[in-house]
């Protein structure tokens, strides 16, 4: 019998919501610069993908179609179940939002990446944390790097 294709609900239940391909990536290339931090700290507001938690440094490492850039550019926007999508994906910025200004209210700094760009140059990401960790923080910070 031949196997059935998978429906959107069972592609999109097995998409990672942690340890992702794009994380890994950064996280590799950070531990080699001696760079130690928490992955995925549930003690943080927002579970940033890496934390660094004595500098207050987050970092999320999102991907453009469930952060919704893609979404806010008008692409990939799902034409099965649309009104669905496109709340979920606005609950998603939303979310991203009050996060961001969670976090840096309460003093920390917050460093977002869209995957794609991560992949191109990751070492251009993860010098940007390096210096992060680096400066003395008297100010707060939110960095998106589009």
């Amino acid at each position: 019998m031949p196997k059935k294709p998978m429906t959107r609900s069972e592609i999109m239940s097995r998409v990672k919501a942690k340890n992702t391909s794009n994380e890994m990536l950064l996280r590799r290339e950070l531990w080699q610069r001696g760079l130690r931090y928490r992955a995925n700290d549930k003690t943080i507001f927002g579970k940033p993908d890496v934390a660094f938690k004595g500098k207050k440094i987050a970092v999320f490492v999102d991907s453009e179609f469930w952060h919704g850039k893609d979404f806010l550019e008008g692409k990939n926007i799902p034409k099965d179940n649309n009104k669905f999508w496109v709340e979920k994906l606005q609950k998603n910025i939303a979310r991203d939002k009050e996060v961001n200004e969670y976090l840096t209210t309460n003093g920390w700094n917050v460093i977002r990446i869209w995957a794609k760009e991560l992949k191109k140059d990751v070492s251009k990401f993860a010098d940007l944390i390096e210096q992060q960790t680096k400066e003395l923080h008297d100010d707060t910070k939110s960095v998106r790097n589009d």
